[in-house]
């Protein structure tokens, strides 16, 4: 399948719901699209859009005075004092996006916004060869994209990833008007492509891209003729899915999209409420009502958006636009799901841990996201079946309860000590969490190694928190007996011993670490701390 990638300038898609936009006809139903104008006008001004303390996208005239994605906006500031900084508005850029979809679908009828690259789509371009072919759609495209920004991109490839990198193709040459031609790379050659892109223009993790620029890989050519045995040993299954995409190995494709009806339900209170406990009964109402909807139609419910209208004597003001103060907050169940149960404990938790900053005079839940209807249901005799839909509710009610850290989950650090080779981090953090905590908490953690001779799964070190004194009896180098917890421990097989130093800025360490085994095949890892003079039982394997 022959997938277009078209992309617009990233500071396009957030200034242009700001203006007014005018009609175009597109040989079809007519569209309400901003103006190219407009656009221009934005890359002329130093603007900037922030989320938080920092900037998000930079127009052109920012980018030509030093301002850069990532910068605070004291930093921004100090390098462009007329830097104009605007809000990220989500709804707003949500709302452009789908505008923008919207008009793209007179070229092609499968197109997708790329997740979490506003201004880029994914669009479908097989078939067309009995409607003037790929470059006929391309030029219908530019033609449709260049309403928002002439310097819209698109290009025409195999797989999205070769697609994606030619609308960064410098080589294109520049047209009248400063406008660049669509890349039309061959059917059967996105490998080639590929091969002499750089690295930058291929997704993959940040610290992979850093560490094979600091191996001398400049292009995708010489990261993909890496054997894929050792990228994989070396930058495990992110390192793998990188090479693949640099070889035109990609799995995404556009999809038909599907414009659901909208499933909102509107309440107005009879008076301002001030705590969340009479919310629940709407809520829960409104779930009964707009899953059976869904359910009739064969949609499950993704992803829940409840909305509060607040009565702060702050809303309805000219400078407001004459619209109440209104927050939302959206809850996603673990899967798709069709129940309300469920679906309403993770709202009640959600509205639990919702402090309100003003009584609340409306509300409006909607179904913000729904997937297709699936048939699995659960077998009362089958114990290893679980719901994972009433997993997530019941641990979204131990945070709102307990507070955010009360669910957690091991997490491996680098660390060469074994008690602080594992942390505990909140069960909906990312894995990079685990890096924050300097040193970690001590935690249990997977070291265990397989059996070299039954190849069986890796058993679990029970950690001591902290190491627990023993007395140790030796033939002069290795331990035979150990004495601890009022227990004598003939100790039958000894390997050993692995010597760990370190920590000379913090708290030296010195120590020689042995594993041990009964004659019961209870194996315990024991070390002598050398500075001390002392032996330590550090924990036991299962």
């Amino acid at each position: 399948m022959r997938v277009a990638c078209l992309r617009l300038p990233r500071f396009t898609i957030h200034v242009h719901w700001r203006a007014a936009p005018p009609t175009l006809d597109l040989d079809g139903p007519t569209l309400p699209l901003p103006r190219a104008d407009a656009a221009a006008e934005w890359d002329t001004r130093p603007v900037a859009v922030r989320v938080g303390p920092h900037l998000r996208v930079v127009s052109a005239a920012a980018g030509r005075r030093g301002v850069r994605d990532g910068m605070t906006v004291t930093v921004a500031r100090a390098r462009c004092a007329e830097l104009v900084v605007l809000p990220w508005d989500e709804l707003a850029v949500r709302a452009e996006v789908a505008r923008a979809s919207a008009a793209f679908v007179a070229a092609s009828p499968q197109v997708t916004p790329v997740r979490g690259a506003p201004g880029t789509w994914w669009v479908g371009a097989s078939g067309f060869d009995g409607l003037g072919g790929e470059r006929a759609l391309a030029a219908h495209l530019l033609a449709i994209a260049r309403a928002w920004h002439v310097e819209a991109r698109v290009a025409i490839a195999d797989s999205c990833v070769a697609a994606r990198a030619g609308t960064w193709d410098a080589r294109v040459p520049v047209g009248p008007h400063g406008m660049r031609g669509p890349v039309l790379v061959p059917g059967g050659h996105d490998a080639e492509y590929l091969a002499e892109v750089p690295l930058a223009l291929l997704p993959m993790p940040a610290p992979l891209r850093a560490s094979l620029g600091a191996l001398g890989f400049a292009t995708g050519g010489a990261f993909a003729a890496l054997d894929p045995a050792d990228v994989e040993q070396r930058w495990g299954p992110e390192g793998l899915a990188a090479w693949r995409l640099a070889r035109g190995d990609d799995p995404r494709r556009p999809f038909l999209p599907r414009h659901d009806a909208p499933r909102t339900v509107h309440t107005e209170l009879g008076g301002p409420a001030e705590t969340t406990e009479p919310l629940l009964f709407l809520v829960r109402a409104a779930l009964e009502r707009l899953v059976a909807q869904g359910a009739a139609d064969g949609r499950a419910v993704a992803a829940v958006t409840l909305t509060l209208t607040l009565d702060d004597a702050r809303g309805a003001t000219p400078d407001r636009g004459g619209h109440a103060r209104t927050v939302t907050r959206e809850a996603r169940p673990a899967e798709p799901i069709a129940r309300v149960g469920p679906l309403f404990e993770q709202c009640r938790a959600l509205l639990a841990a919702w402090p309100l900053p003003a009584p609340v005079t409306a509300m409006t839940v909607a179904i913000s996201a729904t997937a297709p209807l699936a048939g699995r249901q659960g077998d009362l005799l089958d114990a290893s079946w679980r719901d994972l839909a009433a997993v997530e509710a019941a641990l979204a009610r131990l945070r709102a309860e307990l507070g955010a850290t009360s669910v957690v989950v091991p997490a491996a650090v680098d660390a060469h000590l074994p008690e602080q080779a594992g942390a505990w981090i909140e069960a909906d953090a990312g894995p990079a969490a685990a890096t924050a905590h300097e040193p970690p908490p001590p935690a249990a953690a997977p070291v265990g190694t397989a059996d070299p001779a039954t190849g069986a799964a890796p058993r679990a070190m029970r950690l001591l928190e902290p190491a627990e004194p023993a007395e140790v009896d030796t033939d002069g180098r290795r331990p035979t007996l150990l004495r601890w917890r009022s227990r004598r421990i003939r100790l039958v097989h000894v390997y050993g011993p692995e010597r760990l130093d370190g920590q000379w800025w913090h708290a030296p360490v010195a120590r020689d670490y042995w594993r041990c085994a009964d004659a019961a095949a209870r194996e315990y890892v024991v070390f002598s701390d050398r500075t001390a003079g002392r032996w330590y039982v550090q924990g036991w394997v299962d």
